[in-house]
């Protein structure tokens, strides 16, 4: 099976193809600090050079994978834009992926026995909030078993769920570096700043689009978890819910 996923959830744009010659190619942009996420610019040719090195064609793909977030309102309306009009144009089925249950897969390259016995994706959403969902290890490609649904979250009322779960807790993602301090405060392990553990990339994406089945463009639609940052107009919305 042929998947192209894509996320451009965060600043970083992640582009992976999976299904050639048993290996996943990944592409990604990654802006530097204070430049502008390259979303618009970036994720097409990222795809089209991925295509490229695998020598698959769009007619050979069996499915699109799109990041649905949660994330930023443009990043997040720029990919799965991108995600609907490519599943139209191709007639390939487009499958919504949370990029937190995506980031949460990350922990899968540590060994079983590291005494870690939850996952939590933490993502900054700015406002001094986090984007935050928490899975136990061996159940993370299950999204009905997360221990904490995805949702929008003070970093002081994060804590206070995590308190709540047996074990100890693994956090990762740009909100677990931000807001370090307050979550090992907790109990919970956060690897180093630069662990790649921390890094949204598609490669997640592909492995979770294995499971599930293809939708209509239209039904794949963002998880903002809460308002934009600023607020758009009636008809940026109306276009968003569509």
């Amino acid at each position: 099976m042929k998947i192209l996923a894509f996320d451009t959830a965060t600043r970083a744009t992640t582009v992976a193809l999976d299904g050639v010659d048993g290996a996943v190619l990944e592409g990604r942009h990654d802006p530097p600090p204070g430049a502008r996420p390259g979303h618009a610019t970036e994720l097409l040719p990222l795809a089209a050079h991925l295509l490229e090195r695998g020598q698959v064609g769009w007619g050979d793909l069996d499915r699109i994978a799109a990041g649905i977030g949660p994330g930023t309102f443009t990043g997040l309306r720029i990919g799965i834009a991108t995600a609907r009009a490519l599943s139209r144009a191709q007639g390939i089925p487009l499958i919504g992926i949370s990029t937190l249950q995506s980031l949460a897969l990350n922990a899968r390259s540590l060994p079983m026995g590291a005494g870690l016995d939850c996952v939590v994706a933490v993502l900054d959403a700015r406002r001094g909030e986090v984007f935050a969902a928490s899975w136990r290890r061996e159940e993370i490609e299950d999204a009905q078993s997360a221990l904490i649904s995805p949702g929008a979250f003070l970093p002081q009322a994060l804590v206070q769920v995590l308190g709540e779960l047996a074990g100890t807790s693994l956090a990762i993602g740009d909100g677990a570096v931000q807001f370090r301090q307050v979550l090992e405060r907790s109990g919970a392990f956060v690897p180093e700043d630069d662990s790649e553990l921390h890094r949204v990339t598609a490669v997640g994406h592909c492995r979770l689009a294995r499971r599930l089945h293809g939708a209509e463009p239209d039904q794949v639609r963002p998880q903002y978890l809460r308002a934009p940052d600023a607020r758009p107009s009636r008809s940026w919305r109306a276009a968003a819910e569509r």
